[in-house]
């Protein structure tokens, strides 16, 4: 439904967003090496390339999303959401060291995932969040953090007892830190999010919020390449 300027109502947005969220989690169902991630197959070459994808993006999240969040209060917009930009980027503090120390646990020194070829849809995922914290609307990367969360809940606990259960990986128990530390917290923060989305009515904030969603949604798929 759409107001009589054209513009989206608050419910109409949120709606959205979330159906960018749903498509995502239906889009990896659908793509092959993502679906043995998720049944627990996928061998540990391919495990270890999700991985090192995820660390060259995830090392970006607390710098980013504190920026955005400072950012905000210096152009003096929505104090809420500028603390909950910083809230967030608390939150992710040193998660990309929980992937160096799976990957360690896989074979990969940090040297190694240091020096690995970042994949264009990392490349390209860095740069627009970059570009939407620094120069855009800086709170567009929480629609980046609300797909990405919302993945979490749906399959990051389900994944690592089917990872461990299948067992097919060396050393796979010691190597699910990151993917068990996101499905035992993103829940929580899923709907925290939400709730203080929906404060948001500012058309351009919204569309700004709904395409780094759909960004993300598009390029997510890459990290398995």
């Amino acid at each position: 439904m759409h107001t009589p300027n054209g513009t989206q109502t608050q419910t109409d947005w949120m709606d959205t967003l979330q159906d960018e969220a749903r498509t995502l989690v239906e889009e990896l169902k659908a793509h092959p090496a993502a679906r043995r991630l998720i049944d627990g197959s996928i061998e540990a070459g391919s495990y270890a390339h999700y991985l090192v994808q995820t660390y060259h993006y995830v090392r970006w999240t607390t710098p980013l999303l504190a920026e955005a969040g400072h950012r905000m209060k210096r152009l003096g917009w929505h104090p809420r959401l500028a603390e909950l930009l910083l809230q967030k980027s608390a939150e992710e503090r040193g998660h990309e060291r929980w992937l160096l120390a799976d990957l360690k646990n896989l074979g990969w020194p940090a040297e190694r995932v240091e020096g690995a070829e970042q994949s264009p849809a990392v490349i390209a995922y860095v740069a627009w969040n970059r570009y939407t914290t620094l120069s855009g609307v800086p709170a567009a990367f929480l629609g980046t953090a609300y797909v990405l969360e919302y993945l979490s809940v749906q399959h990051a606990s389900r994944t690592v007892e089917r990872l461990l259960a299948a067992n097919a990986i060396p050393n796979i128990r010691k190597a699910v830190t990151f993917l068990r530390g996101h499905g035992d917290a993103d829940g929580s923060h899923v709907a925290e999010l939400a709730s203080v989305l929906r404060s948001l009515t500012d058309p351009r904030e919204q569309s700004a919020l709904l395409l780094s969603a759909r960004t993300t949604r598009a390029l997510y798929s890459g990290l398995f390449s």
